[in-house]
């Protein structure tokens, strides 16, 4: 089974990125840190059981020799939401359920925390990136509970892919979550977050 574990709005710089969700949200990002192993570095904004992540290529480290996560070698424009990712406790075998291209077990450590996440070889996930990334946690260390209490949390997260009857086919089986909707249209990702400030919208 899978649990929504988070959503990536990735940038073209993370300053940009922090930038952006801030003024959207009207809330400061907190956290975060670097990934050595695919020269990326992210900002967090804790959602009570989720987490929201900004994440940018990290000019300050040496590129790697693949794809980085998200497509991120490929980004440009203003900042988005992306991607989002899902948990699940057997990442083999969730996996074997999931579309072609779903990636390949990596292990990967940032400070403390440790985990397991598919990447996909050419860094791009299926259905345009409609699909989550799959992520294992390692231990019992979780940004969503290491955040501070933004007091925002997430209502919706609306996806829609031209087959979102086949993303969808894939998805209820397996993720119980009525925040997460799939629709059929163009490729697109939306969060509809309620804050201290009313209800905002990450595109």
């Amino acid at each position: 089974m899978l649990a929504f574990d988070h959503i990536a709005i990735s940038a073209g710089t993370l300053a940009e990125g922090v930038d952006a969700v801030e003024a959207a949200l009207g809330l400061p990002l907190a956290g975060g840190g670097q990934h050595s192993h695919m020269a990326t570095h992210n900002r967090l904004l804790g959602l009570g059981d989720l987490y929201l992540e900004v994440i940018a290529i990290d000019p300050a480290q040496t590129p790697p020799a693949w794809p980085r996560w998200f497509d991120l070698d490929n980004f440009s424009g203003p900042p988005r939401l992306t991607n989002w990712v899902a948990a699940c406790d057997d990442l083999a075998a969730e996996l074997a359920l999931s579309p072609q291209g779903t990636g390949a077990i990596t292990q990967l450590q940032r400070g403390d925390y440790r985990w397991q996440m598919a990447v996909p070889a050419t860094g791009k996930l299926p259905f345009d990136g409609a699909f989550p990334a799959l992520i294992h946690w390692q231990g019992t260390l979780h940004p969503a509970r290491a955040l501070p209490e933004s007091g925002c949390r997430l209502t919706r997260l609306e996806i829609a892919h031209p087959d979102g009857a086949a993303l969808a086919a894939h998805l209820a089986p397996r993720l119980a979550d009525p925040r997460v909707v799939v629709t059929t249209g163009a490729p697109a990702l939306q969060a509809t977050l309620s804050t201290p400030h009313g209800t905002r919208l990450i595109r």
